[in-house]
């Protein structure tokens, strides 16, 4: 089977089984059903996610030195916070980590797989260590190049400075076609900071899956596919693989954690050590 096929097919089986009846369609409706604040949310994004600001956000953060502790302990840490970017769900983030990776495990996905469903939001534990949340969460995108069109409310990128940098203002930027997105800068968030904290113990599936999951406007979209090389390419199937568990996912009903802990704790230690740098 293809890998639009398998994607196709994903969907299908996650939104039919949506505790939530939301048709495909529905999901973010950013300009109908948003809530106030997630607009708000990429005024602030857009506004200031520049390359400056991604490059001090990871001299700050990619030293890993924040704290040490185990997967399971930063997915209930992350019971505390609600997404202000999502315009689908008001649950907390150990819910939609379960809600995806029990739509994974129940379509018999790869154990490596429903793990990176459970975990793949891990990142945003940044913004309970202070982070604002428009440096955390939301859509992810290239900076230090032109802004697409299709990335989320593209108008309010009028406020960026770097909208005043000519060098940032064609396709490439500071970058050369076909580079790849591993020398490309994303705007800062829970995907980058995520990535560098498990890069060590998952295959290069998942990690393009947690690196790139919010990067709607190429895997959805299809925008800058002039910085991508082959393996890029090749990769994107499986961010598109895995994007129906993270979105289609979402349901009214929260799922019971204490019954499901004992299953992922196992899986957890199937690949992780009992502690990581963070």
């Amino acid at each position: 089977m293809s890998g639009s096929a398998v994607m196709q097919d994903n969907r299908a089986s996650v939104e039919a089984r949506s505790a939530s009846k939301k048709k495909e369609a529905e999901f973010r409706d950013y300009r109908a059903e948003a809530r106030p604040s997630v607009k708000e949310f990429y005024r602030l994004n857009h506004e200031n996610q520049t390359l400056a600001t991604v490059l001090a956000k990871k001299k700050q953060f990619l030293t890993l030195d924040r704290r040490v502790m185990g997967v399971w302990e930063a997915l209930e840490f992350m019971d505390q916070l609600v997404d202000d970017s999502d315009p689908d769900t008001e649950h907390s983030q150990i819910a939609h980590a379960l809600q995806s990776a029990e739509a994974a495990r129940r379509d018999g996905q790869p154990r490596w797989l429903v793990l990176t469903a459970l975990i793949h939001d891990l990142g945003k534990i940044l913004a309970l260590w202070g982070e604002p949340q428009w440096a955390v969460v939301g859509d992810t995108f290239p900076v230090g190049c032109a802004f697409s069109d299709k990335i989320v409310f593209p108008e309010l990128f009028a406020k960026n400075p770097d909208m005043q940098v000519p060098q940032y203002q064609t396709p490439c930027g500071i970058y050369e076609e076909g580079c790849g997105l591993d020398n490309v800068h994303m705007s800062w968030g829970h995907d980058e900071f995520l990535y560098h904290v498990v890069k060590d113990y998952l295959p290069l599936e998942a990690l393009y899956m947690i690196r790139y999951h919010s990067f709607y406007p190429a895997h959805r979209e299809g925008a800058y596919g002039h910085l991508m090389n082959e393996q890029d390419r090749k990769m994107f199937e499986w961010v598109k693989r895995f994007n129906p568990y993270d979105l289609y996912s979402k349901a009214d009903a929260p799922p019971d954690v204490k019954k499901l802990e004992p299953f992922y704790r196992e899986l957890i230690a199937e690949y992780f050590p009992r502690e990581l740098r963070w």
